[in-house]
């Protein structure tokens, strides 16, 4: 089902019954994604008179609470009201959610025991292209990032001139298959979330950092039209759904 959108003076055509989910949910049936030494997430009926609300207690629905953390269990976009004193809410800072996005896959570079992704790397991906967001892939590209437990695992981060370069390219989404885009542990610098926030400047207080995607191997890297949806908390960070659809044609 073919649909064409005008962004940007662009006509650009995509299939809307093929989009390309690039979210990690929460699922307490199986071993679920986590980090920051926390529990896992919890979903469970409510309780009324000692009987959980559930159906198949004799309950007319299921009434379910559900006990997460969004930057440990589960996709989320967070603002800069994440490292700020103030806490800004991703809900009244992210007000559009079509996006022209590039989908890079990086393979880290080990520098002093760390995996990390660099400026270089990612000029070589990008180069003279115009995007509004960047998806960033790693590899290896594991169905296991699907419910890796990354406490205490020192995983792959950006380097902060990698942040600083998206940051002057007017990249105002970034997009990765990390618990952070900061080393795990940093002694509090967050060096990339600052960088790309312009925290010591102008603050771009639209700019957004999505965590715990999973880009499928089957999806190729290049251009994509963005859908970044979010559920509606007044948080720093929310769960989040983004979702690519391969470009057709464009008037390039």
């Amino acid at each position: 089902m073919k649909a064409i959108i005008e962004y940007n003076s662009r006509k650009i055509a995509i299939d809307i019954s093929k989009p390309l989910d690039i979210s990690i949910a929460i699922d307490v049936t199986k071993e679920n994604i986590n980090a920051w030494y926390i529990d896992d997430p919890k979903i469970f009926p409510q309780k009324f008179d000692n009987e959980d609300i559930k159906v198949s207690n004799g309950s007319v629905v299921n009434f379910n609470n559900i006990h997460f953390n969004p930057h440990s269990h589960i996709t989320h976009t967070e603002c800069v009201g994440h490292i700020s004193e103030k806490v800004h809410s991703i809900n009244q800072n992210l007000k559009h959610f079509f996006f022209l996005a590039e989908v890079v896959t990086v393979a880290p570079e080990l520098i002093n025991d760390d995996f990390v992704i660099s400026k270089k790397q990612l000029q070589s991906q990008i180069r003279n292209k115009k995007r509004d967001a960047i998806v960033i892939r790693t590899l290896p590209n594991l169905p296991e990032k699907k419910s890796k437990k990354y406490s205490n695992t020192n995983p792959t981060y950006l380097l902060e001139e990698a942040a600083i370069y998206l940051k002057e390219n007017g990249i105002k989404h970034l997009l990765i298959d990390l618990p952070s885009v900061d080393k795990e542990k940093d002694e509090g610098k967050l060096l990339s979330h600052n960088a790309f926030w312009n925290t010591s400047g102008d603050i771009r207080m639209n700019a957004t950092i999505t965590e715990f995607i999973y880009v499928p191997n089957d999806v190729e890297d290049g251009e994509y039209l963005l859908n970044l949806m979010i559920a509606p908390f007044e948080n720093d960070a929310t769960p989040s759904k983004p979702i690519l659809y391969k470009i057709l044609v464009n008037d390039k």
